[in-house]
């Protein structure tokens, strides 16, 4: 257990992730709590914050103490944000550019948030893009009676407990990332992928914060290792997917209304 000034950081697994308490979210915050917070996070990937009572722009402000916002990438449909409008009965409410609402609620059949289907295999948020995501922030409002639980992995542990023969195969090799939110499986290469975001990224990557190395590959959006033939690529993919899964790197996360999660896309899927 950590403790530094207000802030108590209790382990959730072996793998990571630690339960932060003693601080509500939805306040300024001086500079040193934010770097204790940083501190937590660099040492356990993921943070989980319970009974948050945040606004979206409560939400919106924690999350500038770590960086910038950058706009998220939208699918183009239009009756998200209308129905969602429809759902809380605000008809001027619009679309975020800095927030994604993941919901399984419909109205007339049509979905008010993205992602309605549910499970998603392991991925790192926008590895399909140039510039993926350093962080991400998950606010839960309300919960389904059922289900809903999200898994994490440790992608430094996983590079790290790497056969050396596999590390010394791919070190410098890339990896082809690509992904389209209308899909729940991976695009078939044999067609054109070429509307689909997509980008190359290398295999092992060094998070420029701590210096470790991590594995950045997931079994959602990497579809192809650079240099490889076709059959060799997917069987070397397939071990690493199975690999980085294995449950001693992985932490499962049980939500709670209220819960604000946390985590690194840099070592984290």
């Amino acid at each position: 257990m950590d403790t530094l000034t207000e802030l108590t950081a209790s382990p959730l697994s072996p793998a990571l992730g630690a339960e932060v308490t003693g601080i509500d979210l939805g306040h300024e915050m001086p500079g040193e709590t934010v770097a204790q917070i940083l501190d937590l996070w660099r040492r356990h990937l993921v943070l989980v914050f319970r009974d948050q009572d945040l606004t979206t722009e409560g939400q919106r402000r924690f999350a500038r103490n770590f960086g910038t916002l950058r706009e998220r990438r939208r699918g183009g449909t239009t009756f998200a944000k209308s129905n969602y409008a429809l759902w809380q009965g605000d008809p001027n409410i619009r679309d975020d550019p800095n927030l994604m609402l993941v919901s399984n609620v419909t109205i007339d059949g049509l979905p008010i948030g993205s992602f309605a289907e549910g499970d998603m295999w392991f991925h790192i948020d926008s590895g399909y893009s140039e510039r993926p995501y350093k962080y991400t922030f998950l606010h839960a409002l309300k919960l389904p009676t059922e289900g809903g639980n999200t898994l994490f992995a440790n992608m430094y542990r996983a590079y790290e407990a790497l056969p050396q023969d596999l590390k010394d195969r791919l070190k410098g090799k890339k990896a082809l990332h690509i992904h389209e939110y209308k899909r729940r499986e991976k695009v078939d290469l044999a067609g054109d992928f070429s509307k689909s975001p997509h980008a190359f990224h290398p295999v092992f990557t060094t998070h420029p914060e701590t210096g470790r190395r991590s594995l950045f590959v997931d079994r959602l959006m990497t579809a192809r290792l650079e240099g490889f033939a076709p059959q060799e690529s997917t069987a070397v993919l397939e071990q690493l997917f199975d690999h980085a899964e294995r449950p001693e790197f992985i932490y499962e996360h049980i939500w709670r209304a209220g819960d604000l999660v946390m985590w690194d896309n840099r070592c984290v899927t």
